[in-house]
C-alpha cells in the first residue's frame, strides 16, 4: 500500500511540473561568468532544483559517512572498556578468593 502512495505523488508531481513547464516557457537570460544565453524560465528552475538537490545530497553521504566512522570508533571505545571491566571484574574474584570468609572485618577499632 506504501508504494502506491509513492507512485500517486510521483504522478501528481510529474503531472504539476508538467503544467508547470508548459505554464513557463518564456525565454529568460542566464549569465555565466564566461558570457550570457536564454534558457526557458522551466529550465532554469529545474537545473537549480536539481543542482540544490546533488549538493544537499553530497553533503547528507559525507555527514552519514562520518557518522558512521564516529560510531565505529566509539564501539571499539566500548569494546575496549568492557573487556577491561570484565578483567577487573577477575581480578575482584581472584582476591576474593585470597580473602578466608569467616573472618571479620577489622574496622579500624579496637574492643
Amino acid at each position: 500500500m506504501k508504494f502506491q502512495w509513492t507512485w500517486l505523488l510521483g504522478l501528481l508531481f510529474a503531472i504539476i511540473i508538467a503544467v508547470f513547464s508548459v505554464l513557463n516557457v518564456d525565454a529568460v537570460p542566464v549569465n555565466y561568468a564566461f558570457g550570457t544565453s536564454e534558457w526557458p524560465l522551466v529550465l532554469v528552475i529545474l537545473c537549480s532544483a536539481l543542482l540544490g538537490a546533488a549538493i544537499s545530497g553530497i553533503v547528507a553521504m559525507f555527514r552519514f559517512v562520518l557518522a558512521n566512522h564516529r560510531i565505529k570508533e566509539l564501539m571499539r571505545d566500548v569494546n575496549a572498556k568492557e573487556l577491561t571491566i570484565a578483567a577487573q571484574q577477575n581480578q575482584i574474584m581472584e582476591l576474593q578468593k585470597l580473602v578466608p570468609a569467616d573472618d571479620p572485618v577489622d574496622d579500624g577499632e579496637k574492643t
